[in-house]
């Protein structure tokens, strides 16, 4: 169980991947500043922010992160080999980027925000065939692709989770984490599967 992340203080991972509320983030981690980001968050039981890389790249010099981020909490970790980390992570809630700086490790840290959870519902039936395309993506999968529990019949997880999974530029995914509202967001995913003929026409 992680506790309260410092919200004045967060060590953040720009990555070239969205997280998404509730969704699995493996992670290996072999640069120092990321090491040691680990490993102070697995003492403290602290998350650490992921945010999608706007300027820049995921090695190297510091990345510019977009504004909104997930806080990941390190769930599961193991060292199968010297100077590689294995992280397990998981989304928690939506924050917003107030003020970073770049300490002399190249460890961006913020001042972070965080989202009011969005309001959840029920999924209506108009939208019932993306909880069924994620039904065969979990019994297409040997592993584990969704943490448990599986909420088929909320808005909210299911929007995430087509969002994790849809074939489309991170730029698009940022716009749907960004998103505050779990029926546009279906709306969104809908159309676009419907589109590509990957869902039924009403």
């Amino acid at each position: 169980m992680t506790s309260a992340p410092d919200l004045d203080d967060l060590p953040i991972f720009p990555l070239n991947t969205v997280l998404f509320p509730g969704g699995l983030l493996p992670l290996r981690v072999f640069e120092a500043r990321y090491m040691d980001m680990a490993r102070e968050c697995l003492k403290q039981r602290q998350p650490f922010g992921v945010c999608l890389i706007r300027e820049g790249r995921e090695v190297g010099a510091p990345a510019v992160p977009e504004a909104v981020g997930c806080f990941a909490h390190i769930v599961d970790c193991d060292m199968e080999q010297l100077g590689l980390l294995q992280l397990r992570t998981r989304g928690g809630q939506r924050f917003r980027i107030r003020d970073s700086r770049v300490g002399a490790q190249g460890l961006r840290r913020a001042q972070v925000e965080p989202l009011e959870p969005e309001a959840d519902a029920a999924l209506p039936g108009e939208f019932a065939a993306l909880a069924d395309l994620l039904r065969l993506v979990v019994a297409d999968k040997s592993t584990a692709v969704f943490a448990e529990p599986h909420e088929f019949d909320r808005a909210s997880w299911v929007g995430y989770r087509v969002s994790e999974i849809l074939p489309v530029p991170l730029a698009a995914k940022q716009k749907l984490l960004e998103l505050n509202g779990a029926i546009s967001r279906l709306e969104i995913l809908y159309r676009f599967l419907q589109q590509r003929g990957l869902v039924g026409r009403t």
